[in-house]
């Protein structure tokens, strides 16, 4: 992540692809020097090996049906395009044993065909995707938030809100799960009463609560993309569990996404009165499948790989003794608060600006603390305030601004801000494993 950014899926899809061009070009080879039976297994072979990764992938969309129509489709195109392209009759004249290049491009051409083929039995397959959303209808909530505070306008500053498409998207995975919410079901067991199995029709006619809340991914640098504010509605989960009735000595739950991937969260932080949710609405609109379609999990406060399960099926109530998660078998921290920071979007690092009165803008957070303050530095001169915007709630980043006097040549800004009890974010810096990030953000500008 911190090398590749949101570029490691396209990346490594692009890999994949490079990957099917050169067992192409060998099968095509292969084919054009008169070994068919070997060039149509591997057409063959490319075909089954995506059979079985489409019927043993639980991220996929759909039925079992729906999964392995790309694949069934590429391993029949593979074989009847790779026995036609290399068939020869009998009464044909003998040829070389040579090296045939029309054959091993006609070869090459075929699986490539194969590819396309595939990718649109997947369109297909994949294009009831967006009537599973079109079909919920978005519940209204019992508690709705109040109305949205203007932001501050400044071009190039990360609005209060952060739109659906442009909010970060975080996970382990290549195919985006696509869930019909008929099908979709939520346990809850472990150290409880009753244990308790929820549709999704189970969980919208609940009390649902619609809340502002600023999410941040751990992976984000100082500075970083991953962060971003939504209005979500969804039901308190600190409802869930009083209904399930919590055991003692349970400090922990352990929830599982539809793709197998866990992540521990503190009892405490569900509990405590925080607008912990199991989520299903974002900005107004169904949950994204980027962002966890039909039900994800949403918790104040919390770096998401300790907090924000995406595509949740399982909620197990336990301790955190008894079992161990994806990312802190990884080396990350079990617990994970997130940590007071702020961000210079406004003016980007190296831009240039005018000689005169210029401004500076951007966000801090410290989720369930608030911000208190935050302060720019022109070079090594003096802190001065920034001008914050309204407060919306202790779980939401803050929008500030700030006016200096831009004089000619080169000049460091830098941001600090200090959270709702007066603390100031620590200077010392930290790489993000295995807890956050840490450190002063701080923007070049050329001013002429």
């Amino acid at each position: 992540m911190r090398t590749l950014g949101t570029a490691d899926r396209p990346l490594l899809r692009v890999g994949i692809c490079g990957v099917l061009v050169v067992v192409a070009a060998i099968a095509g080879v292969i084919g054009a020097r008169g070994y068919r039976r070997a060039a149509i297994g591997i057409a063959g072979g490319l075909g089954v090996v995506g059979l079985v990764f489409a019927a043993g992938s639980r991220s996929a969309a759909g039925s079992l049906a729906e999964r392995l129509l790309p694949a069934t489709v590429t391993f029949v195109v593979a074989v009847v395009a790779m026995a036609l392209v290399i068939h020869r009759p009998r009464s044909a004249a003998p040829q070389s044993e040579g090296f045939d290049r029309r054959k091993f491009l006609l070869t090459v051409s075929a699986l490539v065909v194969v590819g396309a083929g595939a990718a649109g039995a997947a369109r297909v397959a994949g294009g009831s995707g967006q009537e599973l959303r079109a079909r919920i209808r978005v519940p209204r909530p019992t508690d709705p938030a109040g109305p949205l505070r203007a932001s501050i306008d400044v071009p190039g500053i990360s609005p209060f809100t952060t739109p659906n498409g442009k909010f970060y998207r975080v996970d382990t995975l290549l195919q985006v799960p696509r869930i019909d919410p008929r099908d979709w079901e939520l346990r809850i067991h472990g150290l409880v009463d009753k244990e308790l199995r929820l549709s999704f029709d189970d969980l919208v006619r609940r009390r649902l609560i619609e809340r502002d809340i600023t999410l941040t991914c751990v992976s984000n640098e100082v500075g970083g993309p991953y962060v971003g504010n939504a209005r979500w509605i969804g039901v308190p989960i600190a409802d869930i569990l009083r209904e399930a009735g919590v055991r003692q000595g349970a400090d922990a739950v352990k929830s599982t996404s539809v793709d197998g991937l866990t992540i521990g969260t503190p009892l405490a932080a569900l509990t405590d009165g925080r607008d912990a949710l199991f989520a299903v609405a974002m900005n107004g609109e169904p949950l994204p499948f980027d962002h966890g379609f039909p039900v994800r999990m949403v918790v104040p406060g919390l770096y998401g790989y300790v907090s924000a399960t995406k595509w949740i099926v399982d909620f197990e109530v336990t301790r955190f003794r008894d079992f161990s998660a994806y990312w802190t078998d990884r080396g990350w921290s079990v617990e994970a608060p997130i940590k007071t920071s702020a961000r210079i979007d406004v003016p980007k690092g190296f831009a240039t600006v005018p000689a005169g009165p210029a401004i500076a803008a951007g966000v801090a957070w410290a989720q369930r603390r608030g911000i208190g303050k935050v302060e720019v530095r022109v070079d090594d001169g003096p802190w001065q305030p920034a001008r914050l915007a309204p407060v919306d709630s202790t779980d939401t980043w803050r929008q500030w601004t700030f006016r200096w006097n831009a004089t000619p040549g080169t000049h460091k800004l830098t941001v600090r801000a200090a959270d709702g009890t007066g603390r100031l974010q620590t200077d010392r810096p930290a790489p993000p494993r295995p807890n956050g990030s840490s450190g002063l953000h701080n923007t070049i500008v050329m001013v002429e």
